[in-house]
């Protein structure tokens, strides 16, 4: 027999939301949308039920009635479901108590995609739940750490539902989890600080925690019981069931731990899966639906909490970074040399990231703080960034792994954060961190392979072993935090616009200036020739016309307009050329009103644009020393972009405003259109340069680089800020003359 290698990858495409089976523990109908009639239904029925299941297929909903008893004999199942398509929500509804043959049920109900999916579970709980909750919740968030928050919410789970074990599993960034929090009964092995793979819960699993926020399995020793129905070929989506049969390769899972019954709590934060509460039990063990959902509820309370301390934390990071940035600015605008700048100050280039090391590539030479690797190596190392990316930012955690002489170093250098002062000479600044030795133990081995079946085929099964296998990482450093790069991103800024106003004399850009005007004049002349000559003769063609004496009084006034518009379009023209040669033009500065300036903008983009859906948002807008033919085209260009790249989201939004910092204007123009990759972010002000993601929308890449053009006549600087289908937020900073 051929060897080969085989994983369960292909767990990700199990169905797992059509399993056509559910839990024994409780008993399921679907209704038609359209007719209330019962559509499908689940075996078992008949154990609740004393009927047998096919024969109340096709049959109406009021059938049900019969066998359940209401607390308000009046009030039936047709009408909780009609007060649920009101109320487009079921939310409040469920769970509806009732009675099955003297024994208290809830019914849940829930949508599928053409039924409404009613599900009945017996009613265990005898205490005091929303008592529970409150004491629970009050008790969890006295944690002043992330790491007490979780410790005190994984306690305050196993008072509620009673578990043997109640772990807290983080997903990390490639997918896997760690087991971050425990509380478990004693003689139990601790799993806290175990790693497991992320094939352990597949893609689709994933998906949806994130829409069922709790999952229990009662018992993994019953059997489900099959979903019947007429249809053929259209299993019933139980996305939204609670009843859900579970995965037979998670079960043999839980079987392989020694788990006869399990529970989850999702986790969310900002939108996505967080992490999971886990709950084991080595004995079968139902849970409550209303216990189930104060457990829900502790988790949402434990996931607004965990965002709200990461956001803190995030906060204090942001506001450390930007602060150092700010300094830099300042060292940059007083002192004459860029280098002594940025390191002989108490805060230095090295305080905008959490390296212990940092390296300055400029005008030939080195310089160097903290902790980096030897010289020669860090000329090597330039040499292969500059010669394998063409990006702005280059950031790993891997290095020796992608560049093998970096493993001579790892211990200084295992991660590097490289940002492009100037590709063509090869001038950088790179951050370094050290090598991070770490121990990851995986409850078993992580790999998931074949086995053998009975009928000599291999076959995909989880792994049976869970004894901690130790994996020593090497080669790798602390991750690159987002705030971080976003750092890099804004101090390179600052430190390229220091750059273009003192060092322009002494480096090569009379190449590239030169190359710039002649963009320019080509531009010039493209628009000269291309508009100007047919305005010529649709102006010509329109005084010839006037002439005639058999027009009558209405074609005149028409033609008249034509002349009009000719004037003004020919206006503009001049208007664009002038600006086209913006850097060989003298600025006639004076004082721009600008409120009323950028509403008379907003006004002609919203109808050019025709984005009458468009929320306009003005903050503070002082007025601005400059020249207003510039300013209003530069506006008009921020303010267009804005609108044209927020179109296709469904509130589109857009937010004027201004501050004043120290010797600056800085306006803000800020929208939620489709973003920008940072990848991208040296050609945002290129003449004729676009991005990928918006190939689709109408532009010619001019915008943004006269915007640029304008910008740097008015000694002022511009930047942006961005995140791809979040929105972009661009600053424009004028001298506060």
């Amino acid at each position: 027999m051929t060897k080969f290698s085989v994983d369960l990858t292909n767990c990700d495409k199990e169905p797992i939301h059509i399993p056509g089976k559910i839990q024994s523990h409780g008993f399921l109908l679907a209704i038609a949308k359209n007719n209330l009639s019962i559509t499908y239904i689940s075996e078992n029925t008949e154990d609740f039920l004393q009927e047998q299941a096919k024969n109340l297929l096709e049959k109406p909903l009021s059938i049900i009635n019969k066998f359940i008893k209401q607390q308000d004999p009046e009030f039936n199942i047709e009408d909780l479901l009609k007060l649920g398509i009101i109320r487009k929500s079921f939310d409040a509804i469920s769970p509806h108590p009732l009675e099955i043959n003297g024994n208290p049920f809830y019914l849940i109900i829930s949508s599928s995609s053409n039924d409404w999916i009613l599900e009945f579970e017996p009613v265990t709980l005898q205490y005091d739940i929303q008592g529970s909750i409150g004491r629970s919740a009050s008790t969890m968030l006295q944690g002043k750490s992330i790491s007490a928050l979780l410790s005190g919410a994984a306690l305050e789970v196993k008072k509620l539902i009673n578990y043997d074990r109640i772990m807290i599993y983080k997903f990390l960034d490639d997918g896997h989890g760690e087991v971050v929090a425990e509380e478990k009964e004693e003689g139990l092995e601790p799993f806290f600080g175990l790693h497991y793979p992320a094939s352990d819960i597949p893609k689709q699993a994933r998906e949806l925690y994130k829409l069922n926020l709790t999952r229990l399995i009662a018992d993994v020793n019953t059997s489900d019981s099959p979903i019947v129905t007429f249809k053929k070929d259209q299993p019933l989506d139980l996305t939204n069931g609670g009843l859900r049969a579970v995965s037979p390769i998670h079960i043999q899972y839980l079987k392989n731990m020694g788990v006869q019954s399990s529970f989850s709590i999702s986790l969310i934060s900002h939108g996505e899966l967080w992490g999971l509460i886990a709950c084991h039990n080595y004995s079968p063990k139902f849970i409550d639906y209303k216990a189930r959902e104060g457990s829900k509820l502790i988790g949402q309370i434990l996931s607004s909490a965990l965002e709200y301390r990461q956001d803190e934390e995030d906060a204090e990071v942001i506001a450390k970074f930007k602060d150092a940035a700010r300094l830099l600015t300042e060292h940059l605008s007083r002192d004459k040399y860029l280098v002594e700048a940025l390191t002989t100050h108490k805060t230095s280039i090295l305080d905008v990231t959490k390296a212990s090391g940092v390296a300055i590539i400029f005008e030939n030479g080195l310089k160097t703080l903290g902790n980096v690797p030897s010289d020669d190596q860090i000329w090597e190392l330039t040499s292969w960034l500059k010669n394998s990316s063409d990006e702005s930012i280059y950031y790993t955690h891997r290095l020796p792994e992608i560049h093998s002489p970096a493993k001579k170093y790892k211990s200084i250098a295992s991660g590097i954060l490289a940002c492009t002062l100037n590709k063509e000479l090869g001038e950088m600044i790179i951050w370094f961190k050290p090598e991070m030795i770490a121990n990851v133990n995986w409850a078993g081995n992580p790999e998931k392979p074949a086995t053998l079946a009975e009928n000599g085929l291999l076959s995909l099964s989880p792994r049976k072993s869970f004894e901690i296998w130790s994996q020593v990482v090497n080669n790798t450093s602390e991750k690159w935090l987002a705030e971080e790069i976003s750092s890099v991103l804004r101090i390179r800024e600052v430190i390229i616009t220091d750059i273009n106003k003192k060092a322009n004399e002494i480096r090569q850009l009379n190449e590239k200036l030169q190359a710039a005007y002649d963009e320019l004049d080509t531009f010039s002349y493209t628009i000269s020739h291309d508009l100007k000559t047919p305005l010529t003769s649709i102006k010509t063609y329109a005084e010839l016309l006037l002439k005639n004496k058999s027009i009558d009084e209405s074609a005149r006034k028409m033609l008249d307009r034509i002349l009009n518009g000719a004037d003004k379009m020919n206006f503009l023209i001049k208007e664009i050329l002038n600006l086209a040669r913006v850097g060989r033009s003298d600025i006639v500065f004076e004082t721009v009103e600008m409120e009323p300036l950028l509403k008379e903008i907003s006004n002609e983009v919203w109808t050019a644009f025709k984005a009458d859906n468009s929320e306009l948002i003005l903050g503070h807008l002082p007025n601005l020393k400059g020249d207003k033919t510039m300013i209003t085209q530069l506006f008009t260009n921020l303010i267009g972009n804005a609108v044209k790249y927020s179109l296709m989201v469904e509130k589109p939004k857009i937010e004027l405003s201004a501050y004043i910092d120290g010797g600056e204007i800085v306006y803000v123009i800020k929208d939620n259109g489709i973003g920008i990759d940072n990848r991208y972010y040296d050609r945002v002000f290129e003449l004729f340069k676009r991005m990928d993601n918006v190939k689709d929308i109408e532009g010619t890449g001019v915008g943004l680089a006269i915007v640029k053009r304008i910008v740097e006549k008015h000694d002022g600087r511009v930047w942006f800020e961005s995140k791809l289908n979040v929105g972009s937020t661009f600053y424009v900073a004028f001298k506060n003359r």
